[in-house]
Parts: C-alpha cells; structure tokens; sequence
C-alpha cells in the first residue's frame, strides 16, 4: 500500500518537480515556526515574562495555534506522501510523530486549564501550579519535535 501511494503521480510530482517539496517545505516550516514560536510565547508569559500581556489574553492565540497546526498536518501528509517507505522506518521521524501527538495533547490540556483558571490568574496575579505544571513538558516536547525533525531530513539526507 505504502509502495503504491509512493509511485503514485501525486507523489511523484511533489518528489521530483521544481516546486513540489520546496512549496510543501516552506509551508511545513513556516506552519512549524508559527506552533511553536506561540507555544514559546505563551509558555513565557507563564514563567512571568510579558507581563503586559493579560492571562486571559493567551486564549486569542490558540485559534491561530491550532490553524497553524492543521497546516502542518497538511502540509506534513503531502511530504510524506512522497516517501511513505523511508519515513515509516525511519526512527527520527516516528519518534518526531510521537512528540507532536505528546505536543498537541498537553497543548489541548493546557487551553482548557487557560478557559478555566485564566480569569483567575489575572485576578491574583499569578499562574496556578496547574497551569506552571504545563510549562516544561510542553517546551520539551516542541524541542524535540524540532529535534527529531531536523534529524530527519539529516540523516535521511545519507541513505
């Protein structure tokens, strides 16, 4: 099945034209630098950083977190489309899949915390160990997307 969506024209076309992985590349990338240069952003604001910035603000830029999420998964299944036979046996790749799952899962867990309590941090001025609690796995498991991504594309780049 693998083998057939690899020699299908879609995948060839992405594969070997002049624009096809570079356009699908660049939106990957820029889907990725725009999840997590926010996931940073709030996680700072967390951490007291931004002060500026109201608690209860963070909730406006979850729909553009999630848009720009949807693009990578998009954007992800084209490229992939073009070499499901490497990817699928590729380590880096599976453990990059892993941790986006992880990502997304404590970034959903995290926006529901922020629906609930972030009324009540700007109140106190404060963030709840709930809400702290989120800051380094969710950081560690974007990194490691970045991580294994790049890893990826390295030493993909060998075989």
């Amino acid at each position: 099945m693998l083998a057939s969506l690899e020699s299908s024209p879609f995948a060839a076309w992405v594969r070997e034209s002049v624009w096809g992985w570079p356009f699908w590349l660049s939106v990957h990338v820029i889907g990725t630098a725009v999840v997590i240069g926010f996931v940073i952003i709030v996680n700072l604001r967390l951490l007291g950083l931004f002060e500026t910035i109201p608690y209860i603000s963070l909730k406006r830029l979850f729909p553009v977190i999630w848009t720009a999420f949807a693009v990578q998964v998009v954007s992800g299944f084209v490229l992939w489309t073009a070499k499901p036979t490497r990817y699928v046996a590729d380590g880096a790749f599976v453990l990059k899949i892993l941790f986006v799952v992880i990502g997304f899962g404590l970034l959903a867990y995290f926006y529901r915390t922020l629906e609930r309590e972030a009324a009540a941090w700007d109140v106190n001025g404060t963030v709840s160990s709930r809400g702290v609690k989120f800051v380094a796995p969710t950081l560690l498991a974007w990194c490691a997307v970045l991580v294994a991504a790049r890893l990826t594309a390295y030493l993909g780049s060998l075989s």
